[in-house]
């Protein structure tokens, strides 16, 4: 099973000497991000900076930078796991489109028991409890990570929040710059549903609840940065990862439940209209994002353990701590985009592509113009709605390997036919687009032709290139018996 707490798999971590102690005074302000950055693409162990030049809060980091960390944390072998567990689940009844994807997301508390749970009694996480003027987010380290950076940012605060009319909770992952010692900005972007959930309190002239966890259970933070549909719980996605319930408990000063093992908590009421610029940053994109208004966030009380630690990541141009994160998200995603376009045999999300700008998908291809078909479905299902490339190959086709991708891509298109160029949203963040939110997107058909399509040279599609098999068998023992 995952761990409980962040502690907890910090101490496994440096039993298995997969995490370094940093004792000698770091700076946050540059040098913390650049050893990270060095460390992750390195593929290092995991780091605990013990002396923050400016805090008391030891800084724990990268610590699901590598697919073994991460599967570690929560209680897995592999991500395939949760993947055939997911299939298991909604193979019975077939759910079709995202009304069967809620169905069968809602049925999982009954049939395993993973919905959250309330504990009774205190929780680690409310041990010391600070309100008013004791509130001071200096305390906090906070990080200035690259150069250009508009100011210091927390980059692992899980956001917790609730539709100001269903009631129904949204945990998300967004970054938050520190203003002062009791403000911090709420960069929540035009898709997010804690965005829609200000949108909706502020048109009713209504503050919202906030809160923000660090430090949290390694199953919730992943479940935190899942692709859900607004109206599953992200805490039941948490638990069905898990294998076991979450502990929750209720804040201090606002009508929200936290995790009650995280290490950290700030509540706060976002007043309608409160804003301030936030940014610039250096985004997991590559590319700084600019400077924009974004809402401001007054902290009233924050609640932590006696000795807490924090926990951050480092983003920037790939590869970073995102990418384990995303290829988690790719296998555990797959039955139920599956299920959204049934066409799927496989699919890939390059990392260097920030996992949504670029699909790789792999069809069995059944009829002319198969692969247009899905492409469209693709642009249709949720956020996937954002991706900007789209790639379909033949069902023989290894998603994975992009050296055998492009030999597809670059050799098996005709492009005045293959290319399809359509206008959609784009990431918030997406900074190649001419305005923001919306820009123009392809898909490449990379899969052989049939003469229904228009191919009519004679000999029809030409056969690939392949080693006789029984030659090619002959070959490999005589290349394992002579030791090459």
């Amino acid at each position: 099973m995952a761990y409980d707490d962040l502690r907890s798999l910090l101490r496994a971590l440096e039993r298995e000497g997969d995490l370094k102690r940093i004792k000698a005074e770091v700076d946050p302000y540059l040098e913390i991000g650049e050893i990270v950055d060095r460390v992750n693409k390195a593929g290092g162990p995991a780091l605990l900076f013990e002396n923050v030049k400016g805090s008391a809060m030891p800084l724990a980091m990268n610590v699901f930078g590598t697919d073994r960390r991460l599967l570690k944390a929560l209680g897995l072998k592999s991500y395939a796991e949760i993947s055939e567990k997911i299939g298991g689940l909604l193979k019975p009844e077939l759910p079709q489109g995202f009304i069967g994807v809620r169905e069968a997301f809602g049925k999982l508390g009954s049939m395993v028991h993973v919905p959250p749970r309330k504990v009774k009694g205190d929780a680690p996480v409310q041990e010391v409890v600070l309100t008013g003027d004791d509130v001071d987010l200096d305390l906090l380290p906070a990080l200035f990570t690259w150069p250009k950076d508009g100011g210091s940012f927390f980059n692992l605060g899980l956001t917790h929040t609730k539709h100001p009319e269903t009631g129904v909770r949204n945990l998300g992952l967004y970054r938050l710059q520190r203003h002062d010692k009791r403000t911090i900005g709420m960069h929540w972007q035009i898709h997010k549903d804690s965005r829609n959930h200000y949108a909706v309190a502020a048109a009713r002239g209504e503050r919202l609840p906030v809160a923000i966890a660090f430090g949290c259970p390694p199953a919730v933070t992943y479940a935190s940065t899942a692709p859900l549909p607004g109206d599953i719980d992200e805490y039941l996605f948490a638990g069905f990862v898990a294998g076991k319930r979450i502990e929750m408990v209720d804040c201090k000063t606002v009508p929200l439940q936290v995790p009650a093992n995280a290490e950290v908590v700030i509540e706060g009421w976002l007043e309608p209209g409160e804003m301030l610029p936030e940014g610039p940053f250096g985004d997991h994109t590559g590319f700084y994002t600019p400077q924009e208004p974004f809402p401001a966030l007054t902290i009233d009380c924050v609640t932590m353990r006696k000795r807490p630690l924090l926990q951050s990541i480092v983003v920037g141009r790939p590869p970073t701590e995102d990418g384990p994160l995303g290829r988690a998200t790719e296998r555990f995603f797959l039955p139920l985009l599956k299920i959204i376009v049934p066409d799927i045999v496989d699919y890939h999300l390059p990392e260097s592509g920030g996992f949504h700008n670029c699909a790789i998908v792999s069809i069995d291809k059944k009829y002319p113009k198969h692969a247009q078909k899905v492409m469209h479905a693709i642009w249709g299902a949720h956020m996937m709605s954002l991706t900007k490339l789209i790639i379909v190959v033949d069902k023989d086709c290894d998603v994975h390997d992009l050296h055998e991708v492009s030999w597809r891509a670059l050799g098996n298109t005709d492009y005045s036919r293959d290319l399809t160029v359509v206008e959609g949203p784009v990431d918030h963040l997406d900074h190649a687009s001419y305005q923001q939110f919306w820009g123009g997107k392809a898909g490449i058909d990379a899969t052989r032709k049939l003469p229904e399509e228009g191919y009519t040279r004679d000999g029809g599609w030409p056969d690939m290139v392949e080693s006789d098999p029984a030659t090619a068998e002959r070959v490999t023992r005589r290349w394992k018996e002579y030791g090459l």
